[in-house]
């Protein structure tokens, strides 16, 4: 099967502030930084954690309509933007049929990078007959071939800064076909692929090691594989934060990086840390350019290894299905850190007792089917502005 064979897949994006011509902005202006508020800003309140009510300016950028050419059946939106000054973000997505909206507005997101202004959410409950909000996916259950977000930004009256959006963009799928059986790259078992026997220098990271502590945040270490996966690869690319960024970590522990990387992940509707848009907007607050996609294959993910550009994917099993990971997941976030000269992936995955157990070659058909069948081929793609990506395929997924 090649890379095109399977399901519908298409990523669009939006980067600031060179696209805002492309779609309507109200009480927005663009900068070299990326979109902010102007004098036209509207103006409403909002209730912080602590109970207090603060007036905020606000201003909306509304994207045009997003056609695929295919039925959409989930769309997950993914950005990256600054909150300083208690600012923060609301992302809404819709969907589009025919020239017209096919559903209401659905809200996927309140996002701060921080938590002492704004509780960073998903939105529970939103339910309807033409579609569904799966924390951070939109779910249709009407007929549309597209897609269409806005994303509002929201500044206190008595704050001097405010935020700044500088990417927005969302993958949309069709319904779910068969996975791609993962084997090898076009041309048979003895043609390798652009990056067998490649393995990136991806730090190791262990989310056990974190078991049992700050239980406020997800239970603690043992359900923190997306916010563990994200500080392996900003380390990777030496963009972790700086020590003075987690210094309120106390007791430090074995890796307060990780820890502060857990908290700033957090939903709080959903009580987890595995929100996949959430993962990569910390990653673009540390200067990534950084999106959620999905890839069909792992000839696709070879492309990102051969570029130098380690993927974060995720994938559910049971123990013993994927020769290499002896235990059950619902959902489960690892590195794709390469491949060996035979072409079976090599992971880092942070579920495991210490460091250096790690590093882990899994079965390479086994494997793809765990990520394919588990989550539709969801991938965290996060590299430098300066880096590039790879060539994209016709239907282009990033």
């Amino acid at each position: 099967m090649t890379d095109t064979a399977g399901r519908d897949v298409a990523y669009r994006s939006f980067r600031f502030p060179a696209d805002l011509h492309l779609g309507t902005a109200t009480g927005l202006r663009g900068t070299d930084r990326g979109l902010v508020l102007d004098g036209g800003a509207d103006r409403g309140s909002h209730r912080r954690p602590d109970g207090r009510v603060r007036r905020y300016a606000a201003g909306s950028w509304t994207s045009p309509p997003v056609p695929t050419g295919f039925g959409v059946r989930e769309v997950v939106p993914s950005w990256t933007a600054d909150t300083p000054g208690d600012g923060w973000l609301r992302v809404e997505l819709r969907g589009w049929h025919d020239g017209a909206p096919a559903t209401r507005w659905y809200v996927l997101a309140e996002w701060a990078a921080d938590d002492h202004a704004v509780r960073r959410t998903s939105i529970p409950g939103q339910r309807d007959a033409p579609a569904t909000v799966d924390t951070d996916t939109l779910v249709l259950s009407t007929t549309a071939t597209g897609w269409q977000l806005r994303v509002t930004l929201l500044r206190p009256d008595d704050a001097v800064a405010g935020p700044v959006l500088r990417t927005v963009g969302a993958v949309a799928t069709g319904p779910a076909s068969r996975p791609d059986d993962g084997g090898p790259a076009p041309g048979g078992a003895d043609t390798p692929g652009p990056a067998w026997g490649t393995v990136l220098d991806v730090p190791r990271y262990s989310q056990r090691v974190h078991a049992d502590t700050h239980p406020q945040w997800a239970g603690g270490g043992d359900s923190w594989c997306s916010p563990t996966c994200t500080s392996m690869v900003l380390a990777y690319w030496g963009a972790e934060p700086a020590p003075e960024r987690y210094a309120w970590v106390t007791p430090p522990g074995p890796r307060p990086v990780v820890v502060h990387a857990a908290r700033h992940c957090f939903d709080h509707a959903y009580a987890g840390t595995g929100n996949w848009p959430f993962n990569t907007a910390y990653a673009g607050v540390h200067g990534m350019d950084a999106f959620v996609t999905r890839l069909r294959s792992l000839t696709e993910a070879e492309a990102f290894v051969a570029a130098g550009v380690p993927l974060i994917v995720s994938a559910s099993f049971r123990a013993g299905e994927v020769p290499g990971l002896d235990y059950d997941t619902a959902g489960h976030l690892v590195v794709l850190v390469g491949f060996t000269a035979g072409g079976d992936p090599v992971l880092n995955d942070p579920y495991a007792p210490d460091d250096e157990g790690v590093r882990r070659i899994v079965g390479r058909d086994a494997f793809a089917w765990a990520w394919q069948s588990g989550s539709g081929g969801v991938a965290y793609v996060v590299r430098p502005p300066e880096v590039p990506l790879p060539v994209p395929p016709a239907q282009a997924n990033w």
